[in-house]
């Protein structure tokens, strides 16, 4: 297995005036593309790559580098925030969904050619 790709419900916390059920956001890591990063797809076009470790470091503190932050929400809960210029998307997951992905990425290998 090279590529870990698993998909979690989320919810996007935004200002709209209506209560977003929870949404499907996508998270990759692909170790032949890059060791170091992990992806996160949020619906639409909204692809996000930043290090592994933010992700990690995130879940115990908060963290951040460049447009995106990481921080516990609670014992249970994490945000993830992306900044860019057409504004700021603010996801909440549950710290088991991300924990779990984690775990897979320290396992998964490159393929070898």
């Amino acid at each position: 297995m090279s590529v870990v790709e698993q998909y979690a419900r989320a919810h996007l916390v935004t200002d709209a005036e209506d209560d977003p059920d929870a949404i499907r956001v996508v998270l990759r890591y692909d170790p032949d593309a890059d060791p170091l990063s992990v992806q996160v797809g949020l619906p639409g076009p909204a692809e996000w790559t930043f290090s592994r470790s933010l992700l990690e470091d995130g879940l115990q503190a908060p963290a951040e580098s460049g447009d995106v932050r990481v921080w516990p929400c609670g014992r249970v809960q994490a945000v993830l925030e992306f900044h860019s210029p057409q504004g700021v998307d603010v996801v909440q997951f549950d710290v088991k969904s991300l924990t779990r992905f984690l775990l897979r990425t320290y396992t998964a290998e490159p393929v070898r050619n």
